[in-house]
Parts: C-alpha cells; sequence; structure tokens
C-alpha cells in the first residue's frame, strides 16, 4: 500500500503518478535525473546494470530489481519524453543475461563478472553502505583509477547517486508494488 494517496486508477504505475502529482518541481528534477542517467551516460551497458542491480538489491526496490535495461530502458526514456537514440541500450553493447543478475549479490565469487563490472558492484555497495570508509581506502582508489578514468568514475558515481536516491524513494514510500512491465504498460 503506497504511503501516499494514489488512486486506484494510477497504482498501474505509482510512481509516475506520485512525480507528476506531488512536489512537482522536485518530482519533475527526480525523474529528468532518472531519464538523464539512462540517455547521457557514456559507460557500457553491462558495467552499468551490475552498478544499477546492487544498488536496487542494497534499496529494496521490487521495480528497480525487476527492471532489465536491455528491456525496459528505452521505454522508460519515451515516457519521460526522453530521445531514445541516445539511450544506454541504443549504443550497443552487451546486455546482461539472468544468469549475471541471480550472480550480482555474491560478486565476489561469482566468475562471470569483468574487473570494471566488480569494480562498478563494489562502488555501488560502498557508496550505499559505507561512504565514510571508502573514502579514505587508499588501494581501493588505486584500484578504481587502474580501470576507470575520472570522467568515467564521475559518470558512475552520478549514476548510482540517482539510483540510490529514486530507489529509496520508491521503497519507502511503498511505490514499489508492480514490476516494469506492468508500470510501462500502465
Amino acid at each position: 500500500m503506497a504511503r501516499v494517496a494514489v488512486p486506484e486508477n494510477a497504482m498501474g504505475n505509482p510512481f509516475g503518478y506520485v512525480l507528476g502529482q506531488y512536489a512537482q518541481p522536485l518530482g519533475a528534477a527526480g525523474g529528468a535525473f532518472a531519464n538523464a542517467v539512462y540517455q547521457s551516460s557514456r559507460l557500457p551497458l553491462r558495467v552499468l546494470e551490475a552498478a544499477r542491480f546492487r544498488t536496487a538489491q542494497i534499496n529494496g526496490c521490487m521495480v528497480c530489481q525487476s527492471m532489465r535495461a536491455a528491456r525496459h530502458v528505452d521505454q522508460f526514456i519515451g515516457a519521460g519524453g526522453g530521445d531514445v537514440s541516445q539511450s544506454i541500450v541504443a549504443r550497443g553493447g552487451e546486455a546482461p543475461d539472468e544468469a549475471f543478475y541471480l550472480a550480482v549479490e555474491g560478486w565476489r565469487e561469482a566468475t562471470d563478472f569483468s574487473e570494471r563490472e566488480r569494480l562498478a558492484i563494489e562502488h555501488s555497495e560502498r557508496m550505499a553502505q559505507d561512504p565514510h570508509g571508502f573514502a579514505a581506502d587508499e588501494a581501493y582508489w588505486v584500484r578504481l583509477h587502474a580501470a576507470f578514468s575520472d570522467d568515467e568514475i564521475v559518470d558512475l558515481t552520478l549514476c548510482i547517486a540517482a539510483w540510490m536516491a529514486m530507489g529509496r524513494f520508491t521503497h519507502v514510500l511503498e511505490l514499489d508494488t508492480v514490476c516494469m512491465d506492468d508500470m510501462l504498460a500502465a
């Protein structure tokens, strides 16, 4: 049950309803930030999905956990008025399969991630769970800089920040009671 009023006819996409009805300037900015992540990031799809999915698991957002970028991003961008020709999916690159998503939580033991994908997952975890501790972990930053440029580190960090904010917003207000396919169909 949503923690703010959502009419029955909007329950197919309570997230979209709430962004459009309450605190409209902030809702519009949040929606634009979410769109920008999927339209403007220059990181490879699998790297982004590794970080995004780990963030979704940590946030507990069911919508985010049901999302699969290759299947949903272009619909999400289009629904928000964005340019799907610029999406992270439209740029191409290998799309994750279900085995990828199943392995994310146990990424330390999994063998199917590249070094950059592992670091993206770790960056997501550390931002969400230990923002003070990892800031001073010089060995971590050496590993991160060996795999990513400064532009890519900023890109990744901003993407994770957007997912943390919007995923927690969605979960805390219990707007995540539908799966992504149902939400986009609404």
